[in-house]
């Protein structure tokens, strides 16, 4: 699992690649990948971006998540492979199920399901959704989902009632899937820490995210004894001096590695187990900064 307490465990957002208006880059995702599995880093995070728009913050043509995290699972060995997030409302819940259950079997059980409710209005609308329904339809749609991922593997009708002629295959060859919530998904914090094993969200300052950490950490203690992880999202401009200071840009930030390593050690300290960077540089490659950031931050963290 991603989360551990006391611990803070480092991702890469992919496609890792020019923000620019271009389809994603297969064969550079695919060598971001293996480069990441072998300099240790913990997760690689693949979005679901349905429909492209000008809307959208990313210009970048994303491709289908499950096609390209099966494509992750044959080139890698040991890194997680996330989702950050599946669009529960958009997609049915027994075809997240029969792909969530194939890529933990072709990466022998690397796989952490995040789930998130999606935030376009016309995306929901071309879809046939209403969404002002997502908070009943994201709850629904988590149930049957996990009820299919149980050992026993249920499948339910639209009327929660079990229906024992079909099963889901490959069978689950794990303990369970992590399901992760990603963003709040117009959810309170109690359903997360009731439903979830862990709560990724975005980037925020330091003073404000520990805020939200307070309230995690109480819906927790009125949940569950059982340890939830907490992570976020990090747009990282790594620069290449070094004693560069830690400065705030949107959802991240611009630093130098000793400065970002006394920020990832605060936020460790502070309660976050996992970071996942989204990388951006105009000057250096996404390889460059995975390397430095394996070098020499990695080992001052743990």
């Amino acid at each position: 699992m991603l989360f551990h307490p006391d611990q803070l465990s480092l991702g890469i957002v992919l496609p890792a690649q020019a923000r620019t208006h271009a389809d994603i880059q297969f064969p550079t995702q695919l060598a971001t990948a293996v480069h990441a599995d072998k300099l240790g880093f913990d997760a690689l995070w693949v979005r679901d971006v349905p429909l492209n728009s000008e809307s959208y913050p990313d210009p970048i043509g994303h491709a289908d998540p499950w096609v390209l995290l099966g494509a992750l699972a044959a080139a890698t060995s040991q890194i997680h492979l996330a989702t950050g997030a599946i669009v529960l409302p958009l997609r049915h819940p027994l075809h997240i199920a029969k792909a969530a259950l194939s890529v933990a079997a072709l990466s022998k059980g690397r796989f952490v399901l995040g789930l998130g409710s999606g935030d376009r209005p016309s995306e929901y609308e071309i879809f046939g959704r209403d969404v002002e329904n997502r908070k009943t339809l994201f709850q629904s749609r988590w149930e049957r989902l996990a009820a299919a991922l149980r050992p026993d593997q249920a499948v339910t009708d639209e009327q929660d009632n079990v229906r024992e002629e079909f099963s889901i295959r490959p069978a689950l060859q794990q303990a369970a899937i992590p399901m992760v919530a990603v963003g709040s998904s117009a959810q309170s914090l109690e359903w997360i820490a009731r439903h979830a094993a862990g709560w990724m969200t975005y980037y925020r300052p330091l003073p404000v995210q520990t805020d939200r950490l307070a309230l995690w950490h109480n819906a927790q203690l009125k949940i569950t004894t059982e340890f939830r992880g907490f992570g976020q999202s990090m747009v990282l401009e790594l620069l290449d001096r070094p004693d560069a200071i830690y400065e705030e840009i949107n959802l991240g930030a611009r630093s130098g590695r000793r400065a970002l390593i006394d920020m990832l050690s605060a936020m460790r300290e502070a309660g976050i187990h996992h970071v996942a960077f989204n990388l951006i540089s105009d000057k250096r490659s996404p390889a460059e900064v995975m390397g430095e950031i394996a070098a020499d931050v990695m080992p001052a963290l743990r």
